[in-house]
């Protein structure tokens, strides 16, 4: 008689899955508000609005994964940290809009389901939730054998937030005159990791225990996999101000990709990058991966993780009271009139 097949032998593994299921409830949980009526269980994710202040509220969506951050931390086995990464990143990209954020919703796939590592995965997506104040209120894990490869996944997120229509960031308060004001990253963030791979594996076989003396004795693996800091705690007392004219978060495309989306066609940025020091991996990374310059700013944020545009009298106040939030902010550039473009300018 021939073998009976089952789903386990075609590689899903739904006791593997029922599993995972039960760990991720007890992390979504712990970031539940009194707003959550249903997370994760149920078919969908229930959460009640608040509407109390708005007069005209407005729903702000956005997703985003990792990208091949991912790589390195399948690689060194560190998954806790690029949970943090996506939903940082997620939040941030709302905030631009002058959103609160209020929901995630992530997604794994993967080739065999480790609940083990998923566990680690929605960790960090946990715990980031609960830095931003945000409901992780459902999500789905996927195992799908045949589409990766044994030992990969992959990792999305969806954010959920809330702005008053007149307080909506879209770049139609920008002019000339304005003051920009940089925020720094905590490093590459989430953008530019397939050349950093290139960097550190193909032409200098690295290791996440190595430190090299160009990193100021910190560790590839520490540097490479710091978390994508969010700007929500630091930018909410602005936003109540409404003193935050436009903002950009610098992700994929670096300061130019970035900063031009929300320039007018008629305004031109200036931003000198001597107003900031970068981290020590960009240097790290441009002198062993001999890139130029101009490369570099074109990759990654180079140590600016967003830009505010502000009224130029209100420049000494959004630097101090970041600075009050123990954000170290600086006034990177500023805007012109002329054709739509960013200049960045290098005098040292």
């Amino acid at each position: 008689m021939a073998e009976k097949l089952t789903y386990a032998a075609a590689g899903v593994d739904i006791a593997a899955a029922d599993e995972a299921v039960t760990r991720i409830g007890k992390l979504a949980k712990s970031t539940y508000t009194p707003n959550v009526l249903a997370g994760v269980g149920p078919f969908s994710g229930l959460y009640r609005l608040d509407l109390q202040g708005y007069a005209d509220p407005v729903l702000v969506s956005s997703c985003d994964g990792v990208g091949t951050k991912l790589k390195l931390a399948i690689k060194w086995g560190r998954h806790k940290t690029i949970g943090a990464d996506l939903v940082n990143h997620c939040v941030n990209d709302i905030l631009t809009s002058g959103a609160t954020p209020l929901t995630f919703l992530d997604y794994l796939a993967v080739a065999r389901l480790d609940p083990a590592i998923v566990a680690d995965v929605v960790e960090g997506v946990a715990a980031a939730c609960l830095e931003n104040n945000v409901a992780l209120i459902g999500g789905e894990t996927a195992e799908m054998p045949g589409i990766y490869k044994l030992g990969d996944y992959d990792l999305a997120g969806f954010v959920t937030g809330l702005v008053e229509r007149t307080r909506i960031l879209d770049g139609s308060r920008v002019h000339a005159g304005q003051m920009l004001i940089g925020l720094p990253s905590s490093g590459p963030h989430t953008n530019g990791y397939s050349l950093i791979r290139r960097v550190i594996f193909d032409l200098n076989n690295y290791d996440q225990g190595d430190r090299p003396t160009d990193l100021g004795g910190a560790s590839i693996g520490d540097t490479m996999l710091a978390v994508h800091r969010s700007y929500v705690r630091a930018l909410q007392p602005l936003l109540a101000k409404d003193m935050v004219c436009a903002m950009a978060h610098i992700t994929g495309g670096g300061i130019p990709g970035n900063l031009i989306r929300v320039l007018p066609e008629n305004v031109q940025a200036v931003v000198d990058s001597s107003t900031w020091s970068a981290p020590p991996v960009f240097g790290f990374l441009q002198t062993v991966g001999r890139i130029d310059r101009d490369e570099m700013y074109r990759v990654f944020n180079m140590g600016i993780g967003m830009i505010l545009v502000v009224e130029a009298e209100h420049s000494p106040d959004v630097v101090k009271i970041l600075a009050d939030t123990g954000e170290k902010a600086s006034v990177i550039g500023h805007l012109v009139a002329g054709q739509r473009d960013v200049r960045l300018s290098h005098p040292h």
